[in-house]
């Protein structure tokens, strides 16, 4: 990316289960860039996790470039309330006057940027997977379209804030800024708005996987597992590889799996460093969800599988023979 013109920027740092999702430092990242050096850069971290959490999630965001980190702490924020987080960032927004405001490209973002967009009369650009600043200051916002089949340009008008999500594992995170020049951290005064509803709790299945979301590494299963006993070579790989489980949607309708692993256009879109697709032929509902993976593996008996038009790398042969012999390889080799 070129050198951005001076502005000044305001990222919300979205956390899960107290720590700072990987998004919220590529967003950082962005968010400096688009600020041009002597920018004015700015984080607010809202929510109600533990003080000890909270306190190491504002120290990175200091850490990584945020001039000011502005902590929002109010009971209303204890769990996800749309209007109760919009009027968060309200707050930091009237504190900073921000031209840009980005956020990641995930459930929560997706739900406030809209918002944010609406009360600012700003400009909305969503899914951004990359950025570049032309020779005369404008900044061109790339998105992926049709299931990753093209991509669209867009730039924002002048006079208008910026209202900008991220696609999760698309950009580079913010790098450590120089000891010394840490930023500072700040309490954010709030006032929380009425809200229509409220979440009293909100329950999740204890798995311990990683989650697909923040994974760099995952190894999804389809029909031809067979069964919840086939996901376990692939269970095995992707812990030997720090990775995370994903399926099709074929194997989730056959029971095969939870739907929480599913990966498509009715799942979760992923963009891991390397996808490796097991006995998942390639649905268009399914490529919707992972063919902008930066390195995709596919292994399925069929050689004429539409998996293989969008892999990098293809094996044609039994996944129950090949991935045991990809994560001996593996073992071998992290030894």
């Amino acid at each position: 990316m070129n050198e951005s013109p001076t502005r000044s920027a305001l990222v919300f740092a979205e956390c899960s289960d107290g720590k700072l999702r990987r998004v919220a430092l590529e967003a950082l990242g962005l968010a400096r860039r688009l600020a041009g050096d002597g920018g004015d850069v700015h984080a607010v971290l809202a929510g109600g996790a533990p003080a000890a959490a909270q306190a190491a999630a504002a120290a990175e965001l200091a850490a990584r470039g945020a001039r000011v980190v502005h902590v929002v702490d109010d009971p209303a924020l204890a769990q996800f309330a749309p209007e109760a987080y919009a009027a968060a960032i309200g707050a930091a927004i009237a504190a900073v006057q921000p031209s840009i405001i980005v956020l990641g490209h995930t459930a929560a973002g997706r739900e406030l940027a809209p918002r944010v967009a609406a009360a600012l009369h700003g400009g909305h650009i969503a899914d951004v997977s990359a950025a570049e600043v032309t020779g005369g200051g404008d900044v061109i916002f790339t998105r992926p379209l049709y299931a990753g089949k093209a991509f669209e340009q867009r730039r924002f008008l002048p006079g208008a804030p910026w209202i900008i999500t991220v696609r999760p594992n698309n950009l580079p995170i913010a790098e450590l800024v120089p000891a010394g020049s840490e930023g500072i951290i700040a309490a954010l005064p709030y006032t929380a708005p009425p809200l229509w509803t409220t979440v009293r709790s909100i329950v999740g299945k204890a798995s311990g996987r990683v989650d697909l979301a923040e994974a760099d590494i995952i190894v999804a299963g389809g029909r031809g597992v067979r069964s919840a006993e086939g996901f376990a070579p692939l269970e095995a790989l992707a812990q030997l590889l720090g990775g995370a489980v994903g399926a099709s949607r074929g194997a989730c309708d056959a029971g095969y799996c939870d739907y929480s692993l599913q990966i498509g256009q009715t799942g979760k879109t992923v963009t891991p460093k390397l996808y490796i697709a097991c006995g998942i032929s390639g649905a268009i509902q399914h490529l919707a969800g992972m063919s902008q993976s930066r390195v995709i593996v596919a292994i399925n008996k069929d050689p004429d599988a539409p998996i293989f038009s969008v892999a990098d790398y293809g094996i044609v042969g039994d996944l129950f023979e090949v991935v045991p012999q990809l994560t001996e390889q593996f073992q071998r080799i992290l030894n």
